[in-house]
């Protein structure tokens, strides 16, 4: 698992490094220019904080046996990329939920050691770390994605009804909600509380509203994604093949696939194994007049291990199988290992889009 921090960090660590300097001075007046330094030193602290938040969110999915990619931090928060969707509402809840119960708990913790920590900067740090925990913690629950509250949402909506989908969608179209809410909540200060916001809290409201539209927009799209999936089966999809030595001519290949009526050739070793699978670009590439006196191996490209695909993989398992190593074409092969037929990637996004 790889841990990223964007460079979008360094512009939030300075601004809040600048924010806090002046409250800093109050509370420990000697410390002069230093003052900054310090406002940058709780910055890191509370994105450890957030690393730690988004750690729990990493070791619940690794617990439940689901791999995850990487953690990163970023201007205002942090994601955990987890490969998959859990298979069930239960794991989903639990691995959602236990980010914000961290930060709820660190919050706690800081909070509880307010009083013992030493008057001056200490405790300005102790209780900034208890308050943005805790905010964070209780934001976070807010139900709608892209947030952990969205994710806690759809899973008690899949739970009740049984429906991922449907629930992705009742937790995308609240986030989008939130994200409106967040987008008028200077005006709504302004026009019902003695609040007056000032123009740096529109500009933040606007940030955090478009970043919450953004994310929840992108899982109603992939809910409408999702629906469509179990539609796909490799092996409706794929080309019939037939299999060649790798120094016949590209021309009598041809001709052989012509007359078998198979849209794929797979280059074969001595042993029958498949080794190579012709790129269909490359065969364009080539002129007719000298495609006789091309072998089979020159157009073609090492079926590495990601490129030798099971045909009965469908739905999400497929995707997730060509992703996994991207290719404009795969070779099929049955459970004992023989050849099924060759998976173009065109025939496969043609397929998703006329389900």
């Amino acid at each position: 698992m790889d841990i990223y921090v964007r460079a979008s960090w360094l512009l939030i660590a300075a601004l809040i490094s600048v924010l806090f300097a002046p409250r800093i001075q109050d509370v420990a007046p000697g410390l002069g220019g230093l003052a900054y330094v310090a406002g940058l030193a709780f910055a890191v602290l509370l994105y450890l904080s957030v690393l730690l938040h988004e750690l729990s969110h990493a070791l619940a999915a690794k617990g439940f046996g689901m791999p995850v990619r990487s953690v990163t931090l970023h201007f205002l928060g942090g994601v955990t990329e987890i490969e998959g969707e859990p298979p069930t509402p239960w794991r989903e809840f639990v691995v959602a939920v236990v980010g914000p119960l961290t930060s709820l708990a660190l919050g706690g913790l800081a909070y509880l050691a307010i009083d013992p920590a030493p008057e001056g900067l200490l405790t300005f740090v102790v209780e900034g770390l208890a308050i943005a925990n805790i905010v964070v913690g209780v934001l976070n629950l807010v139900p709608g994605l892209p947030l952990d509250g969205g994710r806690v949402l759809r899973a008690v909506v899949w739970w009740l009804t049984r429906r991922p989908h449907f629930a992705t969608t009742v937790a995308g179209w609240s986030g989008r909600v939130v994200a409106i809410l967040a987008l008028v909540t200077p005006m709504l200060l302004g026009a019902f509380t003695s609040i007056e916001p000032h123009l740096f809290d529109y500009f933040l409201a606007g940030v955090i509203g478009l970043f919450l539209w953004e994310g929840a927009s992108q899982a109603l799209l992939g809910a409408k994604i999702r629906r469509k999936l179990p539609g796909l089966h490799a092996r409706t999809i794929a080309r019939r093949a037939i299999g060649v030595e790798r120094d016949l001519p590209l021309a009598e290949a041809m001709r052989r696939a012509e007359a078998e009526q198979a849209g794929g050739i797979v280059v074969l070793e001595t042993d029958g194994t498949p080794s190579g699978v012709v790129v269909e670009s490359a065969v364009s590439a080539t002129p007719e007049e000298r495609r006789p006196w091309v072998n089979v191996g020159a157009v073609s490209r090492p079926v590495k291990p990601g490129l030798l695909l099971e045909a009965d993989l469908s739905g999400e398992a497929l995707l997730l199988a060509m992703q996994a190593t991207p290719s404009s074409e795969y070779v099929l092969v049955e459970p004992d290992g023989q050849i099924y037929g060759v998976l173009a990637t065109a025939d496969v996004d043609a397929a998703f889009a006329a389900v």
